[in-house]
């Protein structure tokens, strides 16, 4: 038997479950009934299923050939939904208000089942000793499910020489994939800014000191921090996003609040530009006689993949798509992805899974988004040729 023979059905299959996962969508550390649908489905293939890890997350476990040479390896994909309303009119729109599958985790979910099956039904006739872990986690959407799931033990539980993961790209054509050697997402880290002034009557304003003055001063200076104290060959991002302060037009406020997002592909850098505002925001304070309480949060790492599994995705989707559709030159994203935490853990490898050119300018996140369910059969086949040559005898 061979992958050609039953890909088409089962394609279709996985595609009405994606389509039925997109108008049941579920948040963080929430995916109950998505979760559940999963550990069946694993199940009634025969596999080994451990739930309740991080809440919500599912792995089953596949052994190949006899499975004592000790080889294994994982399989990721990311559950949740994100808290958005939908504004699409089709079928399969979210049945839940002021929530959607904008990112397209129905997608990789449905994939990874269906490469689940493959491999089960293929399993005799695979030239391939070793262990497959197919991991299902939950809450990767600013919730750190990845995180949760290692810190609840996920290598301990599961050795594996290697983790793999995958996303589908907007923008990028469908049949191609992205393997990105070294950082292909950033980290992301958020803070927030409290500035406490001596609030007066604005016609005077030498009687006190002046929170909001403080505060667009802070802005300015936090820009510095990329333009002026980063390697412009180093990306970087500082953003302010959110500055409140007052109620009254005659009145200098007390306080004023700020936050936003910080990002960048090195650790090393997340240390130089937390310290970095701990110093403008000392410097500001002492300048404009205020206090300021700077809080910092560490968020995601940034996303790294490591030489040898990117080398292996890339062989692999050299030989399914042809090397002309495969793309190593593309910029890392500035967005985050909680994979990050398995892949430090383990060495991994993240791709990008084109699902097209995001019709008027559609792409993840948006209100309007739905996964490319043409998609679908290259997804699988590229997990089960992955595991084919990661785990070849």
């Amino acid at each position: 038997m061979s992958l050609n023979e039953f890909l088409p059905e089962l394609a279709e299959r996985i595609g009405t479950l994606r389509r039925d996962l997109h108008a049941h969508p579920e948040l963080a550390f929430d995916e109950v009934r998505t979760a559940a649908t999963m550990a069946t489905a694993l199940k009634q293939l025969g596999l080994e299923v451990f739930e309740g890890i991080a809440k919500t997350g599912v792995v089953a476990r596949l052994v190949l050939g006899d499975g004592g040479n000790g080889r294994a390896i994982g399989l990721r994909a990311d559950m949740d939904a994100l808290p958005l309303p939908e504004l699409n009119s089709f079928a399969h729109r979210s049945r839940h208000e002021g929530r959607m599958h904008a990112c397209g985790h129905d997608g990789h979910t449905a994939m990874l089942l269906g490469a689940a099956e493959a491999l089960v039904r293929l399993r005799d006739s695979l030239p391939c000793n070793g262990t497959v872990y197919f991991i299902f986690q939950p809450a990767e959407e600013h919730e750190g499910g990845g995180r949760v799931m290692v810190e609840e033990g996920l290598f301990e539980r599961f050795p594996m020489q290697q983790v793999f993961g995958l996303h589908n790209w907007p923008g990028l054509a469908a049949g191609s994939i992205a393997a990105l050697a070294g950082p292909v997402m950033a980290g992301a880290d958020r803070f927030g800014i409290t500035i406490t002034a001596r609030g007066v009557h604005a016609a005077m304003p030498h009687l006190g000191s002046d929170a909001v003055l403080a505060g667009a001063a802070l802005v300015q200076a936090l820009q510095a921090l990329v333009s002026r104290e980063t390697d412009p060959q180093d990306a970087a991002v500082v953003s302010v996003t959110r500055f409140q302060a007052g109620h009254a037009d005659n009145i200098l406020p007390e306080q004023a609040v700020l936050g936003g997002t910080v990002r960048s592909f090195r650790p090393e850098l997340q240390d130089a530009l937390e310290a970095g505002m701990e110093r403008i925001c000392a410097g500001i304070a002492a300048t404009h006689r205020v206090a300021v309480d700077l809080q910092f949060v560490r968020g995601y790492p940034p996303t790294i993949n490591a030489a040898g599994p990117t080398a292996l995705c890339r062989a692999v989707a050299r030989e399914m798509v042809g090397a002309e559709n495969v793309v190593d030159s593309l910029k890392p994203s500035m967005g985050a992805e909680d994979f990050a935490y398995l892949s430090r853990e383990v060495p991994g490898c993240y791709v990008w899974l084109g699902n097209g050119p995001g019709a008027g300018g559609c792409m993840l996140h948006s209100a309007h988004y739905d996964f490319n369910d043409e998609i679908i059969p290259l997804g699988i086949r590229y997990w089960v040729k992955l595991v084919e040559t990661v785990l070849a005898a």
